[in-house]
């Protein structure tokens, strides 16, 4: 009977995590991919992170001032926004836009509904559906890696024959340590897991959005693209599904809270992703598709909420 209670407000359970130690490690995870992307792409790649994150950070703090908001760049959470948008980009883009894809992204999408923590989709995804219908030939100019930078097609472009008809695909190994055209995020699979796995271990995101996610494309692209394992391989590590997967989808704000709410919220990104691929006018599909979710997070939560103790019935 010696132990004593103490009573207390909410929230009961505590972390010594803060939004710029979760941040930060976000940022270290996709520290190898940004280096494997400048290593490729070379000063198209420098230019177009730097002017998104120069974009971001600027953003937010000059937003923030005007709002008559405390400025909290040093967050990072400002930088993450930037660099997932870059992410997303071609090498070949223009300096401006990135930079006004950024500005978008946090003075839209994130501080006038609130900032941090209340933005109803992911910033980044967001900004580059706005890019990609305002300036489609610049978001679509793709080129190979290393110096030369000759135009490409990206792999799921020639896999699915609207590019480059006849032209051979890229193996699965370059695809995984990212030898290939497409967007500078799309460099590397393999370290896009490494850096998801980090994440994982460090408790930043669970397990549960990114492999079901994955497993949902896999079995999906299996069962309709002919029963070919090869093929169903390829979807996986080709495109933006991992960066998508481990580090978009996953945002707090953007997806469900509960766990049955998450795996439905996977799922159905998962669906829509090898719709839009098998089936759609446009070879990728993960970015509408996160965003698309995001818009039934909300939903899902409401349905998939547990009941509260003691809650009388209507």
């Amino acid at each position: 009977m010696g132990t004593k209670l103490i009573i207390s407000s909410s929230p009961h359970l505590r972390s010594n995590e803060d939004t710029s130690t979760i941040m930060r490690d976000v940022v270290i995870a996709l520290l190898p991919a940004t280096i494997a992307s400048i290593y490729y792409f070379r000063m198209g790649a420098v230019t177009v992170i730097l002017s998104a994150l120069i974009g971001a950070v600027l953003a937010e703090a000059i937003t923030q001032k005007l709002m008559g908001k405390e400025i909290t760049i040093n967050d990072w959470s400002a930088i993450v926004t930037g660099l997932l948008l870059a992410f997303n980009i071609p090498a070949s883009a223009p300096w401006w836009l990135p930079f006004v894809g950024s500005v978008f992204a946090i003075v839209i999408v994130k501080q006038v509904f609130g900032g941090i923590g209340h933005n109803f989709m992911n910033p980044a995804l967001a900004a580059r559906a706005m890019l990609l219908a305002s300036w489609p030939v610049e978001m679509t100019s793709w080129v190979t890696p290393g110096p030369d930078a000759v135009s490409t097609a990206t792999p799921l472009a020639i896999v699915k024959g609207v590019e480059a008809v006849g032209t051979a695909k890229p193996s699965i190994f370059d695809l995984l340590i990212g030898n290939i055209g497409g967007c500078i995020g799309e460099t590397s699979a393999l370290l896009l897991i490494i850096g998801g796995i980090y994440l994982i271990y460090r408790r930043v995101i669970t397990y549960i959005i990114p492999v079901y996610y994955i497993g949902t494309v896999f079995v999906l692209t299996f069962l309709f693209g002919g029963f070919d394992l090869s093929n169903s391989i390829y979807h996986l590590f080709a495109g933006g599904l991992m960066i998508g997967a481990f580090y978009m989808a996953t945002d707090y704000a953007s997806s469900p809270v509960t766990y049955k709410g998450q795996i439905i919220y996977a799922v159905g990104c998962g669906v829509l992703t090898t719709v839009i691929r098998l089936w759609g006018g446009y070879p990728e599909g993960v970015s509408y598709s996160i965003l698309l979710m995001n818009v039934a997070a909300p939903l899902i939560d409401k349905y998939t909420s547990p009941k509260v103790f003691g809650e009388v019935a209507r």
